[in-house]
């Protein structure tokens, strides 16, 4: 295959998985209301994932923090995913599987958000956590693919990218969180 067409078959590849993805926008604005609620409330949001989705954490908390694209009081996001002396510490002491439900175990009030990425819906370390924010009384948000996994049992709300190819549930979930943000600076009080 030659590199345009290649290159075609990709694009088109993304652009059918967020067709498909259209069908999230409820829970998309189910959340952005969560969110905007949390915020009004004096909680925060806390944002975990592995790999690729660790990354992801950071960059909303990041939009979160600063601004998406309003000039806005700073809005209180952590990924638990920066804080590499508790993940390596309690991952070598412990267990891995263990280390965001620790973190939430710490970190996390009544009335927070919790969002768990996990690409897979299956990572243990995400399920651990979020089941940890129902014993605390969090809202839990996941941002899945495939079939959801087990996360989205877990959750409160399930928003969900039907692929199998990592690169195009990522690709949904960045336009997910990308909604959330511009909706929430929208919504929080000054």
């Amino acid at each position: 295959m030659d590199a345009i067409k290649e290159i075609k078959s990709i694009m088109n590849e993304s652009i059918s998985c967020k067709n498909y993805f259209l069908k999230e926008a409820e829970n998309i604005k189910k959340v952005s209301e969560e969110i905007i609620k949390c915020f009004n409330n004096g909680n925060k949001i806390l944002i975990f994932g592995n790999g690729g989705s660790a990354a992801d954490a950071q960059h909303i908390a990041g939009e979160l923090i600063g601004r998406f694209k309003l000039e806005r009081r700073a809005l209180p996001a952590i990924a638990l995913t920066t804080d590499t002396s508790v993940i390596t510490a309690w991952s070598n002491d412990y267990d891995f599987s263990e280390v965001f439900e620790r973190q939430v175990e710490a970190l996390a009030k009544k009335g927070d958000v919790l969002i768990g990425i996990s690409t897979s819906g299956n990572s243990q370390n995400v399920l651990k956590a979020l089941k940890k924010g129902k014993e605390i009384g969090t809202i839990n948000v996941s941002l899945t693919g495939g079939n959801g996994g087990k996360i989205k049992l877990a959750s409160d709300i399930n928003i969900n990218s039907p692929s199998q190819n990592t690169p195009r549930i990522q690709e949904c979930h960045v336009l997910a969180y990308h909604i959330f943000c511009e909706l929430a600076e929208k919504g929080v009080s000054s």
